[in-house]
């Protein structure tokens, strides 16, 4: 059983970009067996910084998932209408551009292994909802077909649900609630050539609905719409730690199994990873996306705790 892993997350964090450090990280990455591949952060570029070291040190052997949100939220910083559920028809342009320079990085990734290795590429119903912005329905309905009439060379599109906007709560993300994704891909899907799917992530469900019981009804939702196809694990907090209160930090797992790399207030536990694989049912990917804290932690300690929440997903499913 192979896993997806968002390695940005976790990356040596040096003051500058270190291709040496970072080329030691993928080295470990790709000692452990049990990793299938990255989810691959798309900000503009094939790779943040260099699309030629990234060819050249990822392992051919690996399959991708593409996610726009790195540069959904970099977007978002300069233009609150940005996204492709934007009301306003320019950021919603704005939003089909930058995801039609994600399917050239999928693309030439595809040409370079000799293979259709991108999985699937994670969208998002952004902007935020405010008082200056508003996410709108049927302009997301409109965008994802758009994006499903584009040539993906194999890759799916999957809807990431995000923490949306609640009354009376502070917001990460803030995006469209869950419900009204699921309306508008499963419209979007009535004329789409290319279905879209959804994916949940753990922490921003947990995130949006205070508690762990978020994550299973947004599972079992998708689930039962049909659309679920992934499901991404990232820890989350009430709790004051380095890793913020209710913050979308992809705080990495509680203890479990004895693995030496946690986080104890944690509420992504044992009990939580069985509840949502058993809700998920078979999916097209599973992943983890973890930080961690301090900043300077070797690249050792950071492989570490990837290889934790690896390890809990394996006893899990063994």
């Amino acid at each position: 059983m192979g896993y997806f892993v968002g390695a940005y997350a976790t990356a040596p964090i040096t003051e500058s970009w270190d291709p040496a450090i970072q080329a030691e990280y993928y080295d470990g990455l790709k000692a452990m067996p049990n990793v299938r591949g990255l989810e691959h952060p798309f900000t503009g570029a094939l790779h943040p910084v260099d699309d030629d070291w990234f060819l050249a040190n990822i392992d051919p052997q690996w399959d991708f998932v593409f996610t726009g949100m790195p540069g959904v939220m970099q977007r978002l910083g300069g233009d609150a209408n940005f996204g492709l559920a934007s009301s306003d028809e320019v950021g919603r342009q704005a939003a089909l551009a930058f995801y039609e320079q994600a399917r050239q990085a999928i693309h030439k990734l595809n040409r370079h292994l000799g293979r259709q290795a991108v999985t699937a590429l994670l969208i998002h119903a952004a902007p935020r909802v405010a008082a200056d912005s508003a996410p709108d329905a049927a302009a997301l309905v409109a965008s994802l077909q758009t994006l499903a009439s584009w040539d993906w060379d194999g890759a799916a599109l999957v809807l990431e649900h995000c923490d949306a906007k609640v009354a009376g709560q502070g917001a990460d993300k803030g995006f469209l609630p869950i419900a009204t994704e699921i309306d508008a891909v499963t419209s979007a899907n009535r004329s789409a050539g290319n279905p879209v799917g959804m994916c949940i992530n753990w922490g921003r469900s947990a995130l949006e609905t205070r508690g762990v019981d978020g994550p299973v009804a947004h599972l079992e939702a998708a689930r039962q719409a049909g659309l679920l196809r992934g499901l991404m694990f990232s820890g989350v907090s009430g709790q004051e730690s380095p890793y913020g209160v209710w913050r979308d930090t992809h705080m990495p797992p509680a203890q479990a199994f004895g693995i030496p790399s946690f986080e104890p207030c944690s509420l992504l536990t044992e009990t939580e990873f069985r509840r949502c694989l058993a809700a998920a049912g078979e999916l097209d990917f599973t992943g983890v996306k973890i930080s961690v804290r301090p900043d300077s932690l070797s690249v050792a300690e950071r492989l570490a705790y990837i290889a934790g929440v690896l390890h809990i997903l394996d006893r899990i499913r063994a």
